[in-house]
């Protein structure tokens, strides 16, 4: 079988959060295990010049877009037999500082760049020599192709048309424009309505994918739940209710091969569940570089993270500022960026407890791989959190995940009150900042106890998260829906 992903960002080529990382882990999974995969992915600015291999293949084309007509090209990299990118160039719209926004501003034409995105994608899957069974798109950015395909099935022009498969990344981003954006596809006004696009009198990228799509899954079982609620919805829950019968919550996976602690470039030294001995000393570079004292005694926590309301950045805040206040023995290490106002909280955090405390704005991927290795615990108290990668990496680098009890985090998570023998890490489940306080200091309570460190440490460093499992249940779903 032949499968096209389509995301609009990939690893390591682009990148803002886990999907780049999803779709590069699946996509070199479903090769590997005898699939056929094109993906195709936005061209962005830099990364033909820092990635060479990235070919051109002279296939030129011109879309036409609201009276006028938009050129672009195809480029190409062969990763295998079985596995190949393509990269849709189209300087004015990718050729960017960023890939959605800039200053923390979306991009005014955000619409217009996607869709013609979209399109490319859809051009490159009707005219591969082996044109692809299943278009599998992937967020709000790729919402229209399940659309276009349908279309083209309905009015004739492409009848033995691929089937589609959307997967839901984050539902909180939908992909919101004026109707007067439904322009840019080239459909017939006809074609927008409320069981498309439409969405309170606007065009809705998302709304289409969950309306017109064959199947749609998202990362993880808990999510798949929670987003039939008003709570975790956000507005869609009723279509989705429709459809529950067509969704299914796939938890993602980990791509070993990068986040591993026996060969990895970017640690200090190596370690493993067996032999913990260069995790000490990955802790004690990792303080050394964060500008904490070398203290083997204290816990290191650490959190990697877009700073947003979303991922409980203001929860860690006031949790430790009251911890800290009252004298516990602990350390701290941020690395993030985003919400202005989180930054400059973080920042106050470190001239109040300089010795305890220490935050990098910013990303540095690097220095992401040691911030895992050298921690004793990772928080991550998440509002909501489809499925997250994060809790997954600690695991396996021996940082004991202290999380929120939600989406993905709930499916990869085990708290010793569910089941002592294997437990992993320490749940809670109030969105609140008292609720995050106790589970730090339930951490601390398992910290007085070296047996119990070991006994999470090693459960979590054993656990298996590879993408074997996760890629037979895609390819089970692509078979259902390629025959349906």
């Amino acid at each position: 079988m032949h499968v096209l992903l389509a995301t609009s960002e990939l690893h390591p080529f682009s990148k803002t959060g886990g999907l780049a990382d999803m779709v590069a882990a699946l996509g070199g999974a479903l090769a590997g295990a005898g699939t056929h995969v094109t993906v195709v992915t936005p061209l962005y600015r830099g990364v033909a010049e820092k990635f060479p291999a990235i070919r051109p293949t002279g296939w030129k084309f011109g879309i036409p877009m609201a009276g006028e007509v938009v050129d672009g090209e195809f480029l190409r990299l062969e990763v295998s037999p079985r596995l190949n990118l393509w990269f849709v160039r189209q300087d004015a719209f990718f050729g960017r500082a960023g890939l959605y926004n800039e200053g923390g501003k979306d991009y005014a034409d955000n619409a217009a760049r996607f869709l013609f995105f979209t399109r490319a994608a859809l051009l490159l899957a009707r005219h591969l020599p082996d044109p692809p069974r299943i278009v599998h798109g992937h967020d709000w950015q790729t919402g229209l192709l399940p659309l276009y395909l349908q279309h083209a099935r309905v009015t004739g022009q492409w009848p033995n048309a691929p089937r589609s498969l959307f997967t839901i990344h984050n539902l909180a981003y939908q992909g919101w424009f004026p109707e007067t954006d439904w322009a840019l596809t080239g459909l017939s006004p006809d074609w927008f309505h409320l069981e498309s696009a439409r969405h309170h009198g606007h065009l809705n990228f998302l709304k289409a994918a969950l309306t017109q799509s064959n199947a749609i899954t998202t990362v993880s079982p808990t999510y798949a739940r929670e987003i039939l609620t008003p709570e975790y919805g956000c507005g869609l829950e009723g279509l989705l209710r429709k459809r529950y019968n067509d969704l299914t919550g796939i938890l993602n996976g980990v791509d070993y091969a990068e986040w591993n602690t026996t060969a990895n470039p970017f640690l200090p030294a190596a370690f493993s569940a067996d032999d913990l001995t260069g995790k000490a000393r990955c802790k004690a570079d990792l303080q050394k570089e964060m500008g904490l004292p070398v203290r083997d005694d204290l816990p290191l926590f650490t959190n990697i993270t877009r700073l947003t309301e979303q991922k409980g950045s203001e929860l860690i805040l006031t949790a430790l500022e009251r911890l800290l206040r009252d004298g516990a023995q602990l350390q701290f290490a941020l690395l993030g960026s985003g919400d202005r106002v989180l930054e400059a909280g973080y920042r106050g955090l470190v001239e109040r407890f300089p010795r305890q405390v220490a935050a990098r704005i910013g990303f540095d991927p690097a220095l992401a791989h040691r911030l895992e290795a050298g921690a004793d615990f990772y928080l991550m108290p998440s509002r909501f959190e489809p499925c997250g990668l994060n809790q997954l990496y600690s695991l396996r680098y021996g940082a004991i995940p202290v999380v929120r009890a939600t989406g993905g985090l709930q499916d990869s998570v085990l708290d010793p009150r569910e089941d002592a023998d294997h437990a992993t890490g320490i749940k809670f489940h109030a969105y609140e900042a008292p609720a995050l306080e106790q589970a730090i200091r339930k951490a601390l309570a398992v910290w007085a106890e070296p047996a119990w460190v070991a006994h999470l440490r090693r459960n979590g460093m054993t656990a298996d998260f590879s993408w074997e499992r996760q890629t037979a249940e895609y390819l089970a779903i692509y078979n259902e829906v390629a025959h349906g």
